[in-house]
């Protein structure tokens, strides 16, 4: 390397060394996903919390990796405490809402044989812990954070869900591979959906960052594996199913049943 290039790559070093303080500390990330699962489920934590004093410890662990998270992008250090302390006092809603999201996906599955199965080693349930705790982050208003706490899911499981989203109790993701969850993509209770699923938008245009562009599936509705909705004005009703490689840009009424009708000539 000659001595120009080597000032000019130095040069580019220093300026992102110096924007670096802007930006959370990516590596902390899986630290405290791992952190915070653990008090949630004992499925998660390598050590046992068999005391009050130990739960504080864990508790005042997952504060501390947050804070550390927050304050390079937030106005104030103590704007950063606020957060991590908001955040444990909510640890009990997280709970709540993980613990339904279990269950629906165990009762869903003929192939769970228990609720520990599933949150230890389904990735759907993995995908769906990790989005609900990136979302609380996300309804704060605090960037980059969320999205680099859900891209992390993504990596481990193939789901990729905007912490954006609207997602209500009782979700079910099942296989998981493949999903995609647009930002501002709405769904109610006792949704479930299968692989290679896109709640997408019908266009990427810029100018269109500020308003609904994806889909809202109403309760109780089953989506199949590969299929394609498209469209902040497109709704599936509530009750409704919707068959494996169908593709949907407009609204569909409640307990519709929606296919996709292959021609396969066998000789």
């Amino acid at each position: 390397m000659d001595q120009t290039t080597a000032q000019s790559i130095h040069q580019l070093y220093t300026l992102r060394q110096a924007m670096a303080g802007r930006f959370p500390p990516i590596e902390v990330v899986p630290q405290f996903v791992s952190c915070t699962l653990g008090v949630l489920f004992p499925h998660f934590s390598p050590q046992s919390i068999n005391s009050i004093e130990t739960l504080k410890d864990k508790a005042a662990r997952i504060e501390a990796l947050l804070i550390e998270l927050c304050t390079p992008i937030l106005s104030s250090e103590r704007e950063a405490h606020t957060v991590g302390r908001e955040f444990v006092a909510s640890l009990i809603h997280f709970h709540t809402l993980l613990k339904a999201d279990a269950e629906a996906l165990y009762e869903g599955d003929p192939a769970a044989k228990s609720i520990d199965e599933v949150i230890l080693a389904y990735p759907g349930f993995f995908a769906i812990a990790v989005f609900r705790i990136a979302n609380w982050l996300h309804q704060r208003s605090i960037s980059i954070i969320p999205r680099v706490i859900t891209e992390y899911a993504h990596h481990r499981t193939g789901v990729d869900i905007h912490p954006g989203a609207t997602i209500g109790p009782s979700f079910v993701i099942d296989h998981g591979t493949g999903i995609v969850i647009g930002e501002t993509t709405v769904i109610a209770e006792n949704v479930k959906i299968y692989q290679g699923v896109t709640l997408g938008a019908l266009s990427v245009e810029k100018s269109l960052a500020d308003v609904k562009r994806h889909p809202t599936i109403e309760s109780n509705v089953v989506i199949y594996a590969n299929a394609t909705i498209l469209g902040g004005a497109t709704t599936i009703g509530a009750g409704s199913t919707v068959g494996g490689n169908v593709w949907i840009t407009g609204s569909i009424p409640p307990n519709s049943r929606v296919y996709h009708r292959s021609d396969n000539e066998v000789r």
